[in-house]
């Protein structure tokens, strides 16, 4: 994780849940890197099976980091509700957020 940045304490998450997405994340990066000195050191067809299967392991990994962000903050912000409205709202943003990126 980068050092340099603060965690913000808020309501949408709570800091040990910003700090492991934050951690997953790293992680993604580091994936990237090495599909990048893949590509780069590719030299022979089966090259690109071990770029794209290390593809589709970051693919996978950011897609588990997004559902993890959606559960998180579905978690936080039902508990944090202090209506039925309020939750209703809340629900139907996160609903809207997961047709629209999902």
């Amino acid at each position: 994780m980068d050092q340099s940045l603060k965690i913000v304490e808020g309501s949408a998450l709570s800091g040990a849940q910003k700090k492991d997405l934050l951690n997953r994340l790293a992680r993604i990066e580091g994936q990237l890197r090495g599909v990048q000195k893949l590509i780069a050191l590719a030299a022979l067809p089966d090259d690109c099976d071990a770029v794209a299967q290390q593809m589709a392991a970051a693919r996978k990994a950011l897609d588990r980091s997004f559902v993890q962000l959606l559960t998180s903050s579905m978690l936080n912000q039902s508990a944090n509700a202090t209506s039925v409205e309020q939750a209703r709202t809340s629900a139907e943003q996160l609903a809207a957020m997961l047709d629209k990126f999902a």
